[in-house]
């Protein structure tokens, strides 16, 4: 589940509807649904897990060459195109044989340099759109419903993860904790551009868990 407002992207996951702790011994942390693309960028992804992790290396290694080649941070939509040309190449006579498409949904959200917050969803497909706010993965239907119901573009950043917040809680099979959730920040600091991308502590996730 993510939504942006004009400065500010918020992405908040469950693994694979839940990070589901299937024994005792595992170590949740261990569980990544959401990671850092660039210093403005993350991303929160459904599907197969190892499908994921190739595009989020692609979209980590363009993101850095560009940085090198022009010395300023890609834009969120140019990194979300780079990886949406990696899963349209399918097929292509050219390419290194890929026996089926990357099945995985992703959520890119960040700031550009400019001081606007970007959301956009990329389909196993390849394909792309523009949103204020979106759900995907298990259970996304009824998020998303509820989504179209309450967001609205004139949130505040708090607001929008209490919202976020109340969507998971919803449609989790277990009981909402910071054991099983995680939530990614990219917020403009006064003066900072871009935004910076940061993952919320278990601590403060309680907190706002509690106030739910």
């Amino acid at each position: 589940v993510s939504f942006s407002e004009k400065e500010e992207a918020v992405v908040s996951t469950q693994s694979t509807g839940e990070r589901r702790i299937t024994s005792p011994l595992m170590i949740p942390t261990s569980i990544e649904k959401i990671v850092e693309i660039d210093d403005h960028i993350g991303c929160a992804m459904s599907g197969l897990i190892a499908d994921s992790r190739i595009l989020i290396d692609h979209a980590r290694v363009e993101a850095q060459n560009h940085w090198f080649t022009y010395n300023e941070k890609m834009s969120v939509e140019s990194v979300t195109q780079s990886v949406s040309n990696l899963a349209l190449s399918f097929g292509e006579y050219d390419r290194k044989s890929m026996s089926r498409p990357f099945g995985v949904a992703i959520l890119t959200a960040g700031v550009d340099e400019n001081g606007d917050s970007v959301l956009l969803h990329m389909d196993p497909s390849g394909t792309y759109l523009k949103y204020g706010a979106k759900a995907i993965g298990a259970g996304s239907e009824g998020a998303q419903a509820t989504l179209e119901e309450q967001y609205h573009k004139s949130m505040t950043l708090d607001e929008g993860i209490k919202l976020c917040l109340n969507v998971l809680k919803q449609v989790m099979e277990e009981k909402i904790s910071s054991t099983n959730i995680e939530v990614g920040i990219c917020k403009k600091e006064d003066g900072q551009k871009p935004g910076k991308f940061h993952l919320m502590g278990k601590e403060t996730i309680d907190g706002l868990l509690s106030a739910l």
